[in-house]
């Protein structure tokens, strides 16, 4: 499945993104639905979903499946609604992975002129919930608070079952589904801050998410991705995410030792090489800057830089 949510008269509508690309108003359709999982979607909202579980999951699948058929086309929202963040409003920070591709933990090493190299554990911060940003919506630049603001493209992993202390081996069974995130990044603060993530990474805006969100069980393996990032049509990040360090089951263990991962919960897993900062000379967002990351099989997420 692969799950959005859009603006309809100023009112976020959860929606699942059909094979001919209509969007389905899943709380609409789910009104004639009788069974529990059904039920269960009749308020649908993004969290709401993850949170439902299988019951409601199968519900919602054969409820697309009729959709597919040709039924529910009363329950069709409209095409030109623009899409809102897949979770507009998240409940928590986005937790986020740095230094997770080698090539990129080497050109930082460059860049910097140091030698820190891969660590023995991932490094996590995180970015708050006034950092998200809609697909196409504007990334605001804050010249007079940063002059080195960077891009970062990124698998996000969506929690849908709860867990703490998760092994390895169960990780993937507490994976809702994946989307693209931009770490926008504020280089300059990253540094005046004694080289710690989280307020350089905090700025308002600096976190645009979406599309959607496609579920586990649409993606064969969240290891094997073409992960990408232009700007202004120029390629400047080309990677895999099968060149990730840490990879995802190690991370979820890592971070859920000693804290619970809850549904909605976003982890955003690192990026590959080709940041502005790293470049010679460095090339970071300018007012009009237009970026489009990509995820094979996942989704392209479109933002502007804009000054404020």
């Amino acid at each position: 499945m692969r799950l959005g949510t859009i603006s309809v008269n100023n009112i976020a509508v959860c929606v699942a993104i059909l094979k001919d690309g209509q969007r389905l108003d899943i709380a609409k359709a789910a009104q004639t639905l009788s069974n529990e999982g059904g039920n269960s979607l009749r308020d649908a909202t993004m969290l709401s979903v993850i949170e439902s579980g299988p019951i409601a999951l199968d519900a919602l699948g054969k409820m697309i499946a009729q959709a597919e058929a040709g039924g529910h086309s009363d329950a069709m929202a409209p095409a030109d609604a623009p899409y809102l963040a897949p979770i507009p409003t998240i409940r928590k920070n986005v937790l986020c992975v740095g230094r997770n591709y080698a090539e990129h933990i080497a050109e930082g090493d460059r860049a910097q002129k140091q030698n820190v190299g891969v660590t023995e554990h991932p490094v996590f911060f995180t970015k708050p919930p006034t950092t998200i940003t809609p697909p196409e919506g504007d990334v605001p630049l804050f010249p007079t608070v940063s002059t080195s603001v960077d891009y970062e493209v990124e698998l996000a992993v969506i929690i849908g079952k709860p867990g703490r202390n998760i092994a390895k081996s169960d990780a993937f069974d507490h994976v809702f589904g994946y989307s693209v995130m931009n770490d926008i990044s504020a280089r300059d603060i990253q540094r005046r801050h004694g080289g710690q993530n989280f307020k350089g990474k905090a700025l308002d805006g600096s976190c645009p998410f979406g599309p959607t969100i496609v579920t586990a069980d649409e993606i064969d393996d969240p290891h094997a991705l073409p992960i990408s990032l232009t700007v202004n049509g120029e390629t400047r990040q080309d990677g895999n995410t099968a060149d990730m360090i840490f990879d995802i089951p190690t991370l979820i263990a890592s971070l859920s030792e000693g804290m619970t991962l809850e549904p909605g919960d976003i982890i955003a897993t690192g990026t590959p090489s080709g940041v502005g900062y790293a470049m010679d000379p460095p090339c970071f967002l300018k007012d009009g800057d237009v970026m489009v990351c990509n995820v094979a099989q996942v989704g392209t997420l479109r933002n502007t830089a804009r000054e404020v």
